[in-house]
């Protein structure tokens, strides 16, 4: 059964929606061709865990569920996200130092991402340990590709870096209260959505010159 609430209903559509586009992100990347298999497949689980992601926070926001049930999803919604950031660093990584330096921190930034989901669980939920966890990654990775866009040493950095600025504007705007109708209301849960849309074609663009080199 839908809930009853208009504003979790839009939110549930943006994020569904939002997993639809990272689901054709993710298999156009696997249809590329090319020999960059490592740095393609880390993008993809990227991808992958993001729509993963979404699709859970679609079922919690849009249909009526026991509080149990909704906690066991916002669980496995937080750990596809920790997930995914520690796929984002591990992606930085490689851009700046290489495929075998990316390969050795995997499991470390693997454990972080599975220990700051713990840790926020631990306390009861609170958002904002995972939200200073992906900041600090986040804000790490826009520097390392501020720097290669100005080094022009690869192609695409500047899009991604825009992708990652654009995915940071919609987080702080999801840290507000902000809302709005057209049509339908919209509130900073789907705001957040939406903006993030934008972030992540536009750092999917920057990786596929990254993957073709030009």
């Amino acid at each position: 059964m839908f809930t009853d609430s208009e504003t979790e209903l839009t939110t549930a559509a943006t994020d569904a929606l939002l997993g639809l586009v990272c689901i054709v992100l993710a298999v156009q990347l696997a249809a590329m061709p090319g020999s960059a298999t490592w740095k393609r497949t880390v993008w993809m689980g990227v991808l992958g865990l993001m729509a993963c992601a979404s699709i859970l926070g679609a079922v919690v926001h849009g249909l009526a569920l026991s509080d149990s049930t909704r906690a066991g999803l916002w669980r496995s919604l937080y750990l596809a996200l920790g997930l995914a950031v520690a796929l984002v660093v591990v992606g930085w990584v490689g851009d700046w130092r290489g495929d075998d330096a990316a390969r050795r921190v995997l499991p470390w930034t693997l454990a972080a991402g599975v220990l700051f989901v713990l840790v926020s669980q631990w306390l009861g939920g609170a958002f904002i340990v995972f939200i200073a966890y992906e900041a600090v990654a986040t804000l790490m990775a826009l520097a390392m590709y501020v720097s290669l866009a100005q080094s022009g040493s690869l192609p695409g950095a500047g899009l991604v870096a825009a992708g990652i600025a654009v995915s940071l504007i919609a987080a702080m705007i999801q840290m507000t209260s902000l809302s709005v109708r057209i049509v339908v209301s919209f509130d900073h849960n789907s705001l957040f959505h939406l903006i993030q849309m934008v972030g992540i074609v536009m750092m999917a663009m920057g990786i596929r010159e990254g993957l073709t080199g030009r």
